[in-house]
């Protein structure tokens, strides 16, 4: 199946008189046939678990976990090893096989794992000591996403170890909880926090699906008259400069990175952009004009997105994220999550059904 083309938010479009009639708004592009009662399939709730917070808890406990170096003796599983190492295939060192001081927990299976006729790269760490030089040889998997020119190929790496580290993990204890957790000072109450926290993050989320369901059936219900054609390459170029960096950073030609990575061909490329460049705009065009038809955007609403989007997107202020990402792109993503707001209102969400049993 082939991957949807991502689309980005497009440069804000020229002002355009409107004209409203009945249900539907309409200007010289578009017309918006329906924006009330969308139906929209049930959007997911969910739940935190116990094990999401025992994953939490464990992560805080190893951030926390005590290093000792280990010199009496050679490393073996569950140790952390500081290693510099070289790797070379057919005498030849590859790009990415090189690394001074890389950290590595023995067991973890971080690193090149055993096939049927070599051993894993860690399992022949385990048993040497601090300051020996060593060679192992190892096998790429047969699938190998992160360099497929790799795969299968037997590999020999020279190896130092610098160091092996005791890690030793601390309890969970009202005591730990006191000295490492701002909000809590026993387990009681640093679990609650966590969970108090996961469940605040998972109603975002489920308001994040509920905007692009809305959203989406939105602009289903809008009827294109023309498109401007300036907007729609504007996006179609976005959005090919992005996969385009994305092909350049696996250093592969543009056409080879959508065959292996995307299953398609240029020509299946271009149409895949060419749809999504002008759903992006059409949903842009009809956006723009239900916010200006029903003024749903008052500076007030406005400048308490702004603080949001300040916030959720780590920028130190506004003006910050405005020279980020641009003032245009700003104010139609504050815009159109307003909308996505309004539409969310009134929608239907409609039961999913069970898959059918064949």
């Amino acid at each position: 199946m082939k991957k949807r083309i991502l689309t980005l938010i497009v440069s804000a479009l020229a002002a355009v008189s409107v004209v409203g009639c009945g249900s539907k708004i309409s200007n010289d592009n578009i017309t918006i046939t329906q924006y009330k009662k969308l139906e929209i399939p049930e959007i997911d709730k969910w739940e935190v678990t116990p094990e999401q917070i025992d994953q939490i808890i464990q992560a805080q406990l190893y951030a926390t976990a005590k290093r000792e170096p280990i010199t009496d003796r050679p490393a073996q599983n569950g140790d952390i090893v500081n290693i510099d190492f070289t790797g070379a295939i057919d005498g030849v060192e590859f790009e990415g096989g090189k690394a001074q001081g890389s950290e590595l927990e023995l067991g973890s299976g971080s690193f090149i794992g055993a096939t049927k006729d070599h051993k894993g790269f860690e399992e022949q760490v385990v048993g040497h000591k601090t300051g020996e030089e060593f060679d192992i040889t190892v096998q790429f998997p047969e699938v190998y996403p992160n360099n497929p020119d790799m795969q299968n190929k037997v590999a020999v790496f020279h190896i130092k170890l610098n160091e092996i580290i005791k890690q030793t993990i601390p309890e969970l204890t009202d005591e730990w909880v006191t000295e490492n957790i701002d909000d809590a000072k026993t387990v009681k109450e640093y679990k609650k926090s966590i969970e108090k926290e996961q469940e605040k993050e998972l109603r975002i989320r489920e308001e994040k699906d509920l905007r692009a369901a809305v959203l989406e059936a939105f602009t289903d219900k809008i009827t294109v008259k023309k498109f401007p054609k300036a907007e729609v390459d504007q996006q179609k170029k976005e959005i090919t400069d992005y996969y385009t960096s994305m092909a350049e950073a696996y250093n592969m030609e543009f056409e080879d990175f959508l065959t292996q990575f995307m299953n398609m061909t240029k020509e299946d490329y271009d149409k895949e952009v060419k749809n999504a460049a002008e759903f992006a705009v059409k949903r842009k065009l009809g956006v723009e004009l239900l916010a200006k038809e029903k003024k749903l955007v008052s500076d007030k609403r406005y400048k308490e997105k702004l603080k949001e989007l300040v916030k959720s997107t780590g920028f130190e202020d506004e003006n910050a994220l405005m020279e980020g990402i641009g003032k245009d792109k700003v104010k139609y993503a504050i815009t159109e999550e307003i909308v996505a707001d309004y539409l969310g209102e009134s929608c239907i969400q409609i039961e999913k059904k069970p898959p059918v049993e064949k």
